[in-house]
């Protein structure tokens, strides 16, 4: 009997997760942390949900919620620099 869909993406994000610290500890990309330090502050008025990995774009995804109103911002994970922000 096959996986479920939920449970492939739980595997899925463990991987990519797993993927970030093996990319942060050879000084590849910044710690996931790093990164929230840097863009919380800028989201102050919106509740932080957490962050995704994408290993192909080497860049991390952050989520966001305000007023009902999910956001996310996209980050270079290697410059920490904002690349992309979508409602």
């Amino acid at each position: 009997m096959g996986a479920s869909p939920a449970a492939a993406q739980d595997a899925q994000a463990r991987g990519e997760q797993g993927e970030a610290r093996r990319e942060a500890e050879a000084g590849n990309i910044m710690r996931s942390g790093e990164i929230e330090a840097r863009i919380l502050p800028m989201m102050r008025d919106a509740e932080y949900l957490g962050f995704a990995y994408d290993s192909t774009a080497r860049a991390y995804r952050l989520k966001f919620i305000r007023e009902g109103r999910v956001t996310y911002v996209d980050v270079d994970a290697r410059t920490g620099r904002i690349i992309g922000r979508s409602r």
